[in-house]
């Protein structure tokens, strides 16, 4: 039970994740971090440091026991999401985990299970789903009428030899580092589960997928192509309609360019959307709304990623509803 007017937030694991979630923290109307996690003391130091956090822990485990923090933000690798998120509904926390929350269908089922058994909030952390960019791109679809294409991609320079995004097993790559994205874009954009998808994979030296490229195709006969990569800078979502297009040129993070309606450009603001979805969720926690992402939209993804990766696997199309 939160007893103030703010949730106090633990941050489990401060990578550079987490360090781009503090950047606009301090103007939260909501929350506040109040202490900070990780395996190696100094570590955890340092970040409190940075970001003038008071409480320090050496350990995840003790981070999660702390009676002070009523919410936990986990930020480490892929591969530890679920299990720190079970760490942490066990301790009694509220949950945002950064996405993708899990490869593994089932992982989302267990936890969504237990957040609800022990009335808790849980949430996979997409920013991008918070942002008014996001919001105006949702606004505009009606004008380019019926939808008949979606293409979804995010693709950056991976130039590190040594990172957790490299290794295959902690769940890295570019599906679940950034094509999770283009993924999440294209089940929004079309406003249904897809019932099949094809997946391609390019491995690169370290064994992960440097590039991914897939299909998804939904039940009202509609395909939305996506692309993940490694290899070259490119974010964009694009909408072909029966009346025009509509281009986010940097849906995801909002840097690269804004919203163009059949070429004319469409004004947004700028809001941090990191901040904007600890908002949210802090608001469900309080009581005062409802969180913008729960069970359906984290098992959604789990499922067409795990399909595409199957498909890759297999060089066949995978149906979801097998």
């Amino acid at each position: 039970m939160v007893e103030s007017e703010k949730v106090r937030w633990g941050v489990l694991g401060p990578g550079r994740i987490a360090s781009r979630l503090m950047q606009d923290a301090a103007r939260a109307a909501n929350f506040k971090v109040v202490a900070v996690g990780s395996r190696s003391r100094d570590r955890a130091a340092e970040f409190a440091l940075r970001f003038g956090i008071s409480q320090i822990h050496g350990s995840y485990e003790s981070l999660v026991s702390d009676a002070n923090v009523d919410a936990i933000y986990i930020a480490v690798p892929n591969s530890l999401h679920h299990d720190m998120t079970m760490l942490a509904l066990a301790a009694g926390k509220h949950v945002l985990a950064e996405k993708p929350y899990s490869r593994r269908p089932g992982q989302v089922i267990e936890a969504f299970d237990a957040a609800e058994a022990a009335g808790l909030m849980l949430a996979e952390a997409f920013m991008w789903r918070h942002s008014p960019q996001t919001r105006r791109f949702m606004e505009l679809l009606p004008e380019v009428g019926e939808i008949e294409s979606i293409r979804a991609t995010f693709c950056y320079v991976m130039n590190r030899t040594s990172d957790p995004r490299l290794e295959p097993e902690l769940d890295g790559g570019a599906l679940m580092d950034v094509g999770c994205y283009a993924v999440s874009g294209s089940r929004l954009v079309a406003g249904a589960e897809p019932m099949s998808v094809f997946g391609e994979q390019t491995l690169g030296p370290y064994g992960v997928d440097q590039s991914f490229s897939g299909m998804l195709r939904f039940p009202s006969g509609l395909v939305a192509e996506i692309l993940a990569c490694f290899t070259s800078v490119q974010r964009s979502l694009e909408i072909v309609g029966g009346r025009g297009i509509i281009l986010s040129r940097d849906p995801w993070l909002g840097q690269l360019g804004g919203i163009e309606l059949n070429g004319h450009p469409e004004p947004v603001s700028q809001v941090d959307a990191y901040r904007l979805e600890m908002e949210n969720l802090s608001a469900a926690i309080l009581g005062r709304e409802q969180p913008l992402l729960g069970r359906a939209d984290a098992l959604g993804q789990a499922r067409t990623i795990d399909a595409l990766f199957r498909s890759a696997a297999s060089g066949k199309a995978v149906s979801l509803h097998d």
